[in-house]
């Protein structure tokens, strides 16, 4: 039997000789040192301290003190602190595939509360997770509550938000066409364009709530060019672009799920080149009694890099200057716009040299009026000699009117919009010469429009 209790009897012992040296001994010194600075050495409480027994038992019964009240926390030896985790996803638990669940935020934020020990373990176990358990619910309006799982009994939390009002819907589903955009077009090699996409489908589709789905006026495949690295001309296959639905505003929608959430699609690059001439335009008039004599650009001709179907609809690029109230000669730094579809230029800027000269005016008589924009089913007749044909006052030096030629001019009225009956309808004048400033003698002739006969 006594070897039984060796073990139990060594480790009291060992108990027995850590509080005496730990807790007695020190407290023994520190009852001395008081005792010898007191002036009277000879009282009863003195007698009753030197007794070696009641030493151990006043250390014995302050420790146990001190312990107490530290383990029921009486006394908090460490302030409580608190660390918030931010954006801390949700778990759904919901059947996905029969119902939709809206108001729910993706992130929440946690607040621990503990001691700071209490607080690392916290945030050393689990993986913190926010769950919200819909197993159960059915179509309808809820006010839910999340669950954390709490590890650490000491620590306390809070979570922010920890109520949702949360609704939930059936899920449906439609079939949407789909169609395409083009980001970060800028970024993409100035002589390069894109000639043409296409799309490894042509719909998806596009499930969620009723509601949502009655908001959804289109999906579009975001096609990143910065992304896609595209340096060269040639043909190239772009995966992983995503979808994503908007409605009639160009809001995205984030409510719906779109199947399949990402495609690919065969990317073509061109480098379409053209050479156009410069036309110079003017705005404004000279000065009463002036024209321009002569106006020479310093280049001709610029080559464009772009889109084949907007330049192919280009004729010239336009230089404008601006010659109101001109009477001398000038010289003109013109910086040329690049048209629609344009996306490089081989010059972008260029001067224009103005001469002014005094004006003088002729009169051109007999010039035909043509009709533009008449419909395919109409005819159109003047209803007089005088309604077919236009007199014109053509201003400039005389240089530049001496050698005009009467088919320069042109004489037009627009019948866009116009119907069977009589009309008295404007005539526009016009010549493809910036010094000459024309003049119609009239602004106005009659016209009849008919039905074609069949």
């Amino acid at each position: 039997m006594s070897k039984i209790f060796k073990p139990f009897i060594a480790f009291f012992k060992g108990i027995y000789k850590l509080i005496d040296k730990l807790i007695v001994i020190p407290i023994s010194r520190i009852i001395y040192r008081v005792s010898e600075i007191s002036k009277n050495n000879s009282g009863r409480f003195e007698k009753i301290l030197n007794r070696p027994n009641i030493l151990i038992y006043v250390s014995l019964f302050s420790a146990i003190i001190i312990f107490l009240l530290i383990d029921t926390k009486a006394i908090n030896l460490v302030t409580e602190e608190a660390e918030i985790i931010s954006g801390q996803p949700i778990k759904i638990i919901y059947n996905e595939e029969a119902y939709v669940v809206e108001g729910v935020p993706e992130s929440v934020d946690i607040t621990l509360i503990g001691r700071k020990s209490d607080l690392y373990l916290a945030k050393q176990l689990g993986e913190h997770e926010v769950v919200l358990d819909l197993s159960g619910y059915s179509t309808g309006q809820y006010k839910v509550k999340l669950k954390y799982n709490h590890n650490i009994e000491s620590v306390n939390y809070k979570l922010d938000p920890s109520t949702l009002t949360i609704k939930i819907s059936e899920k449906v589903s439609a079939v949407k066409s789909l169609t395409y955009d083009l980001l970060n077009k800028d970024k993409l090699d100035s002589k390069l364009s894109i000639k043409n996409v296409q799309l490894d489908r042509n719909e998806v589709i596009v499930k969620g709530s009723a509601e949502a789905l009655d908001t959804v006026a289109s999906v579009r495949a975001l096609i990143d060019l910065k992304a896609a690295n595209l340096t060269e001309k040639g043909t190239f296959t772009i995966d992983s672009i995503a979808l994503v639905a908007y409605d009639n505003n160009g809001v995205k929608i984030n409510n719906v799920e779109i199947v399949p959430s990402k495609l690919s699609a065969s990317v073509e690059v061109d480098s379409y080149y053209a050479e156009l001439p410069i036309k110079i335009v003017t705005t404004g008039m000279p000065t009463v009694g002036y024209a321009i004599s002569s106006a020479v650009s310093s280049i001709s001709k610029v080559g464009v890099y772009g889109d084949q179907n907007a330049i192919e609809s280009l004729s010239y690029i336009e230089a404008v200057i601006d010659i109101d109230g001109l009477s001398t000669n000038k010289n003109f730094n013109v910086t040329l716009t690049k048209p629609a579809g344009v996306r490089y230029m081989s010059e972008t800027t260029m001067t224009i040299n103005v001469t002014m000269d005094q004006e003088i005016s002729r009169e051109f008589s007999n010039i035909k009026i043509e009709s533009i924009n008449l419909g395919n089913n109409y005819t159109v007749n003047a209803l007089s000699e005088s309604d077919s044909e236009i007199s014109v006052v053509a201003k400039g030096v005389a240089t530049v009117l001496n050698n005009i030629d009467m088919s320069m001019i042109k004489a037009q009225i627009d019948l866009s919009g116009y119907g069977i009956g009589t009309h008295e309808v404007p005539v526009k004048v016009s010549i493809d010469d910036i010094r000459i400033n024309l003049i119609p003698k009239v602004t106005t002739v009659k016209i009849r429009i008919m039905a074609k006969s069949s």
